[in-house]
């Protein structure tokens, strides 16, 4: 860098200065990487967004989890499959495998079929996470591990799209609320209040059933694609409420900050100021909020499914909310097993989708946290 001397015989340095945004990564990224829970978090967002682009690349169904058939070919007989869905060797518990790549079913029920991974020589099988049955006494299953795969892609879409959406719009009305004050505040505060009393599952649960009646197919992109769109415009209108208020109460203590007096002193217009001042100090809150909300979307989306409300077009979409209560209206019927002395309970159904969900909402919540941290100079440590 060249330098050059002023009239006091100071020299001052020249050059391009540097770029402020890429000085504020730098210096969130130090406080960032100081927070050991907040990096576990960032690696499994990694790791979860690398498998949904991943399984974007594999020749899977987008609408539907694919259907398999266990053939039960013990002692050389036949396969049972009639309906023309992919087939897996089964062969029930007590019999001889009927050759290899075979995989064993309990007695009475060909579709359990557990993990099929295998030490030697080490392979993952066709059924890496098992079966998830659609029902125990017949023949017919999903692929567990396809549909976590494609789930991963539906699963990030669905839940950013709602959160980050509902962030953006609470942010930006909370904002203009808070800083106009008056009876600009009060009018957003009260359309606030209206939408806060509307029951978020009701109404979502109306929302999605009228508009899939009246308009199903949206804008020629196709009635599966659709169901997803209307689902996600139906969580929007009932949570964008939740950031506006939590971001108007920030608001009203930014806008007694003398930065923002400063501001005003200069001349600066209202929109440049709530832009440059007074948003950018106030999405601290919103981090946290975010942060259980997307992990909360497809636990609702899982509840609303195992209610046994319509949201998609296949009641086998592969989605981890829905893959999650789909492995436990089945359990009801694996316990009743177990009064029979033949106890079979598939854990493997329950354990991956849930794990899933687990790491999802876990890993959201410690990064959240580590960036509200580093980016609040106030709760830097």
């Amino acid at each position: 860098m060249s330098s050059a001397t002023t009239p006091e015989g100071i020299v001052a340095p020249t050059g391009r200065r540097p770029n402020p945004r890429i000085a504020q990564w730098k210096r969130t990224w130090y406080f960032l990487r100081g927070n050991t829970l907040a990096l576990i978090g960032l690696g499994i967002i990694i790791f979860i967004v690398a498998v949904a682009v991943f399984g974007g690349f594999q020749n899977l169904s987008w609408q539907a989890m694919t259907e398999y058939c266990g053939t039960n070919q013990a002692g050389g007989g036949p396969s049972t499959c009639s309906l023309g869905f992919p087939s897996i060797c089964t062969y029930p518990a007590g019999s001889a495998p009927p050759g290899p790549g075979c995989y064993q079913t309990p007695a009475n029920f060909p579709s359990v079929i557990a993990p099929t991974w295998t030490n030697h020589p080490l392979s993952s099988g066709p059924l890496p996470f098992g079966a998830l049955t659609e029902n125990p006494t017949q023949q017919y299953f999903f692929n567990t591990y396809q549909g976590m795969l494609r789930g991963a892609d539906w699963s990030l879409i669905i839940s950013v799209s709602i959160v980050a959406t509902g962030a953006l719009v609470g942010l930006m009305v909370g904002a203009v609320s808070g800083f106009l004050g008056g009876v600009v505040d009060e009018a957003i505060m009260r359309l606030v209040d209206i939408f806060l009393s509307i029951p978020q599952i009701l109404f979502v649960i109306i929302f999605v059933a009228v508009v899939e009646t009246v308009h199903p197919d949206f804008a020629g992109i196709g009635v599966a694609n659709s169901d997803v769109i209307w689902l996600i415009f139906g969580f929007i209108i009932v949570w964008w409420p939740f950031y506006a208020r939590v971001v108007r109460g920030q608001v009203l203590v930014v806008r007694e900050q003398k930065y923002v007096e400063a501001a005003q002193a200069s001349g600066a217009g209202r929109g440049r100021i709530i832009t440059r001042h007074i948003v950018p100090n106030s999405v601290y809150p919103v981090f946290i909020q975010m942060s259980l909300d997307v992990g909360t979307i497809p636990l609702l989306i899982g509840v609303l499914v195992f209610l046994g409300f319509r949201l998609f077009s296949s009641p086998y979409f592969p989605e981890w909310g829905s893959i999650t209560a789909l492995s436990v209206v089945q359990l009801q019927a694996f316990l009743q097993t177990c009064q029979t002395g033949a106890c079979v309970i598939p854990w493997w159904q329950l354990l991956f989708p849930g794990l899933a969900l687990f790491l999802y909402a876990i890993s959201v919540n410690f990064l959240s946290d580590g960036l509200r941290d580093a980016l609040d100079p106030r709760l830097r440590r």
